[in-house]
């Protein structure tokens, strides 16, 4: 059943849609096809893994509450799984992707549908490969548009544009992070990053290939970014033009009328761009923003243009717009403190008062011993990095399965703890006993209906940086941040409990600390990790797996027919 047909394919969606019983609205289909594609970039030709032969793949486009069938057939030479990020998928972890968490690898030469819920998400968020570095060139948007008779809660924009924001490496990106975990150092850095695929025309090689954005005077757009970047936050702006954000993470915010945003990765923002400059062309830009000590990263600025139509005469030098600095942390700080939850009557907010579950949650980067100091990591050691000392393993066949059929039999154990096990001056002199983490794969168990409360704390531990965490399976709320060693009297004072956003992605601070609160309505196993890539495949990561309620529409749904088997026999 691995190599459906068509017909295979109508069937598995017919199946999907009888399940669900009453839809909650339209049902959409899409063919994904994963292959090598040659794409010419940085005065270079090489060939990338990409979906349907574009780089950003396709665009998924539904209305929320909509149900989308993807049948993803891998043409590439490795297995790969894809994640729907931000989407919450409701009792069906089956398809959320994650490789070895929730499903194994769509191997070479076979094929698997996703069946991609949507609930209560409305605006943008995106798709993107959940294996290894291969997210690097497969992902796109996803655009839910407002449910079928009602819209947007400001007026509604002339146009969309959609930008995604994403790195571009001269090297093969399977070949960078297996040589990096091989030698135990840094992976090489990305050679650039790119607004809708191409890095711009400050590189020469891309004079003729900067994406252009065709504007009309007069006219209103919701422009809609995402940061699909591997390892690094981006500030984002547009020459001589106000930005005004309204979403996040497919939320609504109070409007926020700013010259630029910082955007991490993972994160999604819908911004209203009104063309009301002298027709002509501006530049808009991207560089990235970083904050750490001791890292290496891409320092270099990618950039498009917003071109008027009509008749004008080009600008001799196009506008260029003013970026933070890239290690700006109050232009960061200044921006994100303004998000905040629209928390109308039409799109209410439900911040969980009542908390059952507590986790104080330490990220750090460690080491792993090498045996003679082979590694080319610091010390003589390999890189790592850990949640509260506990670097997580990926186990070789995926968790959700081994759980849902009570078979665990050592994939994982249940001991993720709920505090670092050793406290210690998170954001001052570490010491040395804080470098080496415990290795395994540990899982956090959580009762169905739970009030939940994670307080995330940065560590000054060999690379101290801004750490955006990831939840699969959920929107959560933001309810505090501040900086340094979180204050169990005094922090949560400083919550916002009215109208904290609603978001699937934060940025916690270098050397402080962020609190998010969500209720546990949603059975299933769900991954969680820092979406800068190099830290991922290090062990920022844990998984969270929420029991089932006491009925059948508060447990995990059952699998489907076919699920990719654990190995290629």
């Amino acid at each position: 059943m691995g190599n459906c047909n068509n017909m295979d394919f109508l069937v598995l969606a017919l199946v999907g849609f009888l399940f669900l019983g009453k839809a909650n609205g339209a049902i959409h289909y899409y063919d994904f096809v994963l292959q090598e594609t040659n794409f010419t970039r940085l005065c270079s030709t090489k060939s990338i893994l990409t979906v349907n032969g574009t780089l950003p793949g396709p665009t998924i486009t539904v209305h929320r509450g909509d149900t989308a069938f993807i049948n993803v057939h891998n043409q590439g030479y490795y297995g790969v799984t894809l994640h729907w990020h931000g989407v919450k998928q409701p009792r069906n972890p089956w398809s959320d992707g994650p490789e070895n968490i929730t499903q194994c690898p769509i191997q070479p030469g076979t094929n698997f549908t996703y069946e991609v819920i949507f609930s209560n998400e409305e605006g943008t968020l995106w798709w993107h490969a959940h294996s290894d570095w291969t997210r690097a060139t497969v992902h796109g948007a996803i655009i839910i548009l407002p449910a079928a008779g009602t819209t947007y809660p400001f007026a509604t924009p002339d146009a969309q544009e959609t930008v995604i924001l994403g790195s571009w490496f001269k090297g093969d990106v399977m070949e960078i992070i297996e040589e990096a975990i091989a030698t135990g150092d840094e992976p090489n850095i990305s050679d650039a990053f790119t607004i809708n695929g191409q890095p711009g025309d400050l590189y020469s090689c891309s004079n003729e290939t900067t994406y252009r954005w065709i504007v009309d005077y007069g006219k209103t757009y919701l422009l809609k970014v995402i940061n699909a970047v591997m390892n690094a936050e981006q500030f984002f702006a547009i020459a001589n033009h106000t930005l005004t954000v309204v979403a996040q993470d497919a939320s609504y915010i109070k409007p926020i009328t700013t010259s630029y945003i910082m955007i991490t990765p993972g994160q999604t923002m819908d911004i209203l761009v009104t063309a009301n400059q002298p027709p002509s062309q501006y530049y808009m830009a991207s560089h990235p923003f970083m904050d750490g000590v001791n890292v290496s990263y891409n320092n270099s600025t990618t950039s498009a243009i917003v071109q008027y139509n009509g008749n004008y005469s080009s600008p001799s030098i196009i506008p260029f717009p003013t970026l933070p600095a890239e290690a700006d942390e109050t232009a960061a700080d200044n921006f994100t403190k303004k998000i905040r939850a629209l928390a109308s009557k039409e799109h209410p907010i439900d911040v969980p008062l009542e908390i059952h579950s507590r986790i104080y949650m330490t990220l750090a980067i460690n080491e792993r011993i090498c045996a003679n100091s082979s590694c080319e990591g610091p010390d003589g050691n390999a890189l790592a990095s850990s949640l509260n000392n506990v670097s997580f393993v990926t186990p070789s066949v995926d968790i959700l399965q081994a759980y849902y059929r009570g078979s665990n039999n050592g994939v994982y154990r249940t001991s993720f703890p709920n505090r670092p096990p050793n406290p210690f001056n998170y954001t001052g002199d570490v010491g040395n006993n804080t470098i080496y983490p415990n290795f395994g794969t540990r899982v956090r168990m959580i009762k169905y209906g739970a009030g939940v409360e994670i307080m995330f704390q940065g560590t000054n531990i060999i690379a101290p940086e801004n750490h955006p965490m990831h939840l699969h399976g959920f929107s959560f709320y933001l309810v505090g941040t501040g900086s340094g060693i979180f204050d169990r009297r005094t922090s949560p004072k400083t919550y916002n409990l009215v109208d904290p956003p609603e978001v699937n992605t934060i940025g916690v601070p270098k050397n402080g600390w962020a609190t998010i609160r969500f209720t546990a309505d949603n059975p299933g196993v769900w991954f969680m990790h820092c979406h800068l890539e190099r830290h991922t495949s290090w062990g920022m990561d844990t998984v969270l797996i929420v029991r089932n309620g006491n009925t059948t529409e508060t447990s995990i749904r059952p699998p489907p027919a076919y699920m990719p088997p654990c190995s290629k026999s």
